[in-house]
């Protein structure tokens, strides 16, 4: 889930991911299986989708055998064949919603996401209707090792194509333009520099407010959106009341 950082943050403390490994993994495969068919090939050095994807796998210490195995698959004749969807809707008090989905049979999976807008107090919107919502950003975390400056660090980031940044708990979250995610992921490789995460977002440019009576419904909405095996990534621009997110997770 994406797009409120601070629920992220609070979601990753408690383990509410520990259950859902099982799920993760999966996950990763396909993006692995996706880069490897749609980025360029089995070399990561060759594929910055596959490279990326490599990435965020270690970042959910997916074993290096599962990965090997799951470019091996990806690369050779019959393996599994995805094609790419994107979802807009609303959830509760209008929050929202956009899910990115990759899929072996699409009439499934719409069927499937509109239902759980439906059961969850949401609505399925028209392709492009949260466009102007979210600015499609490369995003890169990097942990911050002692006595290293970001703001020096960003320095260098920004000319490759870096725009923004932001520090919290010990880690540098670095923004670009989606253009120049490629420049800048070779930027920090050239640097020696691996990201803990790394990948386009949806970043949203604007906020709706989620009263505390809905959160429970807007909870279990993401949480059956992400628990969907076709779902790779859900964002949402609900801005939440932080006293009561921390009541919820506690």
């Amino acid at each position: 889930m994406a797009g409120h950082s601070k629920w992220a943050n609070i979601r990753h403390r408690k383990g509410a991911q520990d259950a859902k490994r099982g799920k993760i993994f999966t996950k990763l495969v396909k993006e692995i299986t996706v880069a490897v068919k749609v980025g360029g090939g089995p070399d990561p050095d060759f594929n910055p989708r596959l490279r990326t994807a490599i990435i965020n796998a270690r970042s959910q210490s997916m074993p290096k055998d599962n990965i090997d195995r799951a470019i091996k698959k990806a690369s050779g004749a019959g393996g599994d064949d995805y094609s790419e969807s994107t979802f807009e809707g609303y959830g509760p008090d209008g929050v929202a919603v956009f899910v990115e989905c990759a899929t072996d049979n699409n009439t499934r999976t719409v069927a499937n996401i509109r239902m759980h807008f439906n059961k969850n107090g949401g609505s399925l919107g028209k392709d492009g209707c949260l466009q102007f919502m979210f600015d499609h950003k490369g995003v890169f975390v990097l942990a911050i090792n002692d006595g290293q400056d970001p703001d020096e660090l960003m320095l260098e980031l920004i000319e490759a194509g870096a725009d923004d940044y932001e520090v919290e708990d010990e880690q540098m979250t670095v923004y670009t333009e989606m253009t120049s995610f490629g420049a800048v992921q070779k930027q920090l490789s050239d640097m020696g520099i691996e990201p803990k995460e790394a990948g386009l977002q949806r970043i949203p440019s604007m906020y709706k407010a989620l009263s505390n009576d809905n959160l429970a419904t807007f909870m279990k909405l993401i949480d059956t959106l992400e628990d969907d095996d076709d779902v790779q990534k859900v964002y949402h621009n609900a801005e939440i009341d932080e006293e009561a997110l921390e009541a919820f997770f506690s």
